[in-house]
């Protein structure tokens, strides 16, 4: 096997990490936010409905985060290994359809389009001293 193969082939198992390491993040993303509501849920009773929606922001920012190393990835595998046109067409179908769930995402979890600055209302981080 020469060096070309062998960086094709590195190149395809590091692409191949990256999905499995979203996989994973993304099943114990679940898993960590249902316990953590489940919990809550058994220690505080039923009717605690701002649970419910922390729940749904758990989720979908893990959700997005994972769409972003699914990306990532796919922009690896492509670039690196594939830059046909064909494979290029694929990978920008992937990423507008991501775009859209990740934006779909945002807007169930935050409750404004990404493009939108946040509410005044919002909870501002106090400022780094120098």
């Amino acid at each position: 096997m020469d060096f070309t193969e062998q960086a094709h082939a590195w190149i395809e198992m590091a692409a191949l990490g990256v999905e499995l390491l979203a996989t994973v993040l993304i099943i114990v993303a679940i898993l960590a936010a249902t316990a953590m509501y489940l919990v809550t849920l058994f220690r505080e009773g039923l009717d605690h409905p701002n649970e419910y929606n922390q729940y749904k922001q758990r989720l979908g920012r893990a959700l997005l985060l994972c769409l972003e190393i699914l990306v990532a990835a796919d922009i690896v595998r492509t670039i690196a290994l594939d830059s046909t046109l064909i494979s290029v067409v694929a990978l920008g179908l992937l990423v507008v359809v991501r775009t859209f769930l990740s934006w779909s995402l945002i807007l169930e979890v935050e409750g404004r389009w990404p493009w939108k600055s946040e509410p005044d209302d919002a909870p501002k981080t106090p400022p780094h001293p120098p």
